[in-house]
C-alpha cells in the first residue's frame, strides 16, 4: 500500500513472508490442506459466539475438516440417490440423506450417518429453480433447499404473510415441488454503508469491506460498486477499479488494484483473533462453523444454516447464497467468510445486528473465482 502505519506494515510483511513460504497459489481448492493447530484467538471467538470450550472447539474444527472430505465422497457414491448432507455438531459427524438404501452402507463406511428420504437433491434443486423463475414480492425473504427437511423452504416476513401478493407467490411456489413455508421477523438488507472511518475500501460515498485477495486484486460484493467504478483504499488514496460486478441476480465483484498496492492471502482478525492465512477454498457443509471479518463489526463466528438460498432484497432477488447465523452490520458488505483456513465467500446482506443477533448471507467464493477466471491468493 502507499503509506502504511509502521505496525500495519510490519504485520503485513510478516504475513507476506509466511504466505510465500506456503504451498503456492491455485484455483478453487477441492480439498483443504492440513491445518496448523487452531490459534488461541480463534478458539476464544468460537467460545464466545458458539458457546464451546477450547477442547470442544478443537474437536469441532477437526470433525468439520473430515466432514468436508466425506461430503465429496458421499455425493459421488450415492449418485442419483443423493439427497443432500449436513454436519451434525452434536455427534461431530456428517449426515447424508439418500433416497435408496443400496448406497447407504457404503456411505456409512466413510464414517457418515445416513437418513432415508423421499426426495433427491436433484429433484429439490429443480423445484427451487422453478421458484427462482417467479417474481417475488416484498414480504418474501427468500427460499432454499433444506436437506434436513428434504424440502424447499420458502421464508416470508411474518407481518406480510397475509398480503395477497405474498400468498399468491407461496401458492405458485407450492406447485413447483415439495415446499414448506417458514416465517421471519425481518426482511434481509444489504450491508453497504456511508463513508466513515476504519479500515475499509470506498467507492463513491459507499464503504464496504475487502473479501479475499486474488492474483491482481480482490473479490467483494457486487452491490458495493459497478464495473468501471474507482475504488479508494483505507487511507483515501486511489486503490483500483471494479473490473466486473453483478447485482442483483448475483452479488459479487472483482476489483483490480494499482501497482502501488499489493495483496496477501490474509483475513484480518482485528485484534480479536490473529490474522488468518487463507490456504484454500474447500466448501464447508451445512452445520459447520464459519467466521466473518468486516470493517464495521470486525470478527464474529456462527454456523452455516443453508446453501443455495435465493434472497429477496428490495433491489431484487439474488441467488446461490449461503445462509449463516453470523451477525453483521452496515459496512461489512463484501467482507470475508472463512472456515478454519478455507475461504468460503463474501458478505452480501442479512438482518439484525451484532448487539441483538441476526442472520447473514454470503456469496460463495468459488463461484466468483469461476465467473471471472480468478486465482485465489493462498498461503
Amino acid at each position: 500500500m502507499r503509506r502504511l502505519p509502521l505496525l500495519r506494515a510490519a504485520v503485513a510483511a510478516l504475513l507476506l513472508t509466511a504466505a510465500l513460504s506456503g504451498t503456492g497459489a491455485g484455483a478453487a481448492a477441492v480439498e483443504p490442506e492440513p491445518q496448523p493447530p487452531a490459534s488461541a484467538g480463534l478458539l476464544d471467538a468460537m467460545r464466545t459466539d458458539l458457546g464451546l470450550t477450547r477442547h470442544q472447539a478443537k474437536q469441532r474444527l477437526a470433525a468439520e475438516r473430515a466432514a468436508v472430505r466425506t461430503e465429496q465422497q458421499a455425493e459421488r457414491i450415492a449418485g442419483s440417490a443423493y439427497g443432500g448432507s449436513w454436519f451434525e455438531p452434536a455427534t461431530g459427524r456428517l449426515v447424508v440423506a439418500v433416497t435408496d438404501e443400496k448406497p447407504a452402507a457404503e456411505v456409512r463406511g466413510l464414517g457418515a450417518e445416513t437418513r432415508l428420504v423421499r426426495h433427491s437433491a436433484a429433484l429439490l434443486d429443480r423445484a427451487k429453480n422453478r421458484i427462482d423463475a417467479l417474481s417475488a414480492p416484498a414480504g418474501v425473504a427468500g427460499w432454499h433447499v433444506d436437506p434436513r427437511a428434504n424440502r424447499v423452504v420458502v421464508t416470508v416476513v411474518r407481518a406480510d404473510r397475509n398480503r395477497q401478493a405474498v400468498r399468491a407467490f407461496v401458492e405458485r411456489a407450492r406447485r413447483s415441488g415439495p415446499v414448506v413455508v417458514t416465517e421471519t421477523d425481518r426482511a434481509p438488507v444489504t450491508y453497504a454503508a456511508g463513508t466513515v472511518g476504519g479500515d475499509p475500501y470506498y467507492t463513491g460515498n459507499v464503504r464496504c469491506s475487502i473479501g479475499f485477495s486474488v492474483h491482481g486484486g480482490f473479490v467483494t460484493a457486487g452491490h458495493c460498486g459497478r464495473a468501471g467504478a474507482a475504488v479508494r483504499g483505507w487511507d483515501g488514496s486511489a486503490m483500483g477499479t471494479f473490473q466486473g460486478s453483478s447485482f442483483p441476480g448475483d452479488d459479487y465483484a472483482y476489483v483490480s488494484v494499482h501497482s502501488g498496492w499489493w495483496t496477501v492471502p490474509v483475513v484480518l482478525g482485528w485484534g480479536t483473533v490473529p490474522d488468518r492465512l487463507v490456504r484454500g477454498s474447500a466448501e464447508a457443509p451445512v452445520g459447520a462453523s464459519v467466521c466473518r471479518s468486516g470493517s464495521t463489526t470486525r470478527w464474529h463466528c456462527g454456523t452455516v444454516l443453508a446453501k443455495n438460498e435465493t434472497v429477496n432484497y428490495s433491489q431484487g432477488a439474488v441467488r446461490q447464497k449461503t445462509k449463516t447465523s453470523v451477525c453483521a452490520e452496515g459496512g461489512d458488505s463484501g467482507g470475508s467468510f472463512i472456515s478454519g483456513d478455507q475461504a468460503q465467500g463474501v458478505t452480501s446482506g442479512g438482518w439484525g445486528n451484532c448487539s441483538t443477533g441476526g442472520e447473514t448471507w454470503f456469496q460463495p467464493v468459488n463461484e466468483i473465482l469461476g465467473r471471472y477466471g480468478l486465482r485465489l491468493h493462498t498461503a
